[in-house]
């Protein structure tokens, strides 16, 4: 080649020369790696095969590093599902306390009793709360059955389809019903 003819590496006098010892193969990196193919003239076996194995080493190591975040993966969902009623386990726990203490009782005194009663069940509907669920008592309120569940009809004051009587108040997580309220509804 004449000077003329070479390419003008006078640019960037700083730029290292195309190498695959200079290129970052990891991950995320593996699709904009160059291929060096400069020696394809010398050897160009020689060149392939490093080239290739290469490639393999770097496909493997790949493949292993996703095995590895899907295994982690399953193991966290795994240990949510175990732990997830953790929380509500933990707010339970003083109410089965209060129901102990309150068999352990042996006064008789039916007025301490029913006190006791009261506040483990004041502690429950706490512990219920804190967890997220909340109680449906749909009393007055207009039927609505995604909530309410129908058991009969009665003639009533109150307008066509209010709740006159609520039978078995209901319960819901958020937007989900874990027990519809058991209604009697005007005609």
């Amino acid at each position: 080649m004449t000077e003329q003819e070479k390419p003008d590496q006078t640019e960037n006098p700083n730029q290292p020369e195309s190498s695959t010892e200079n290129v970052d193969f990891s991950a995320e990196n593996l699709a904009d790696a160059p291929l060096n193919f400069d020696n394809l003239t010398e050897n160009p076996n020689s060149t392939l095969e490093a080239e290739n194995a290469r490639l393999k080493d770097q496909l493997l190591r790949t493949v292993a590093e996703m095995e590895n975040v899907r295994r982690r993966a399953a193991e966290d969902v795994t240990k949510a599902h175990k732990f997830s009623i953790e929380k509500f386990a933990e707010n339970l726990v003083p109410v089965q306390d209060s129901l102990e203490k309150a068999l352990q009782d042996t006064t008789g005194d039916v007025a301490t009793l029913r006190s006791g009663v009261e506040l483990t069940f004041k502690q429950l509907m706490s512990a219920l709360e804190k967890s997220g669920v909340l109680e449906l008592n749909p009393k007055g309120e207009k039927f609505d059955p995604h909530f309410h569940q129908a058991i009969s009809m009665v003639p009533s004051d109150l307008e066509s389809g209010m709740v006159v009587e609520v039978l078995q108040k209901g319960f819901k997580i958020a937007d989900r019903v874990l027990r519809p309220a058991l209604v009697i509804v005007a005609q």
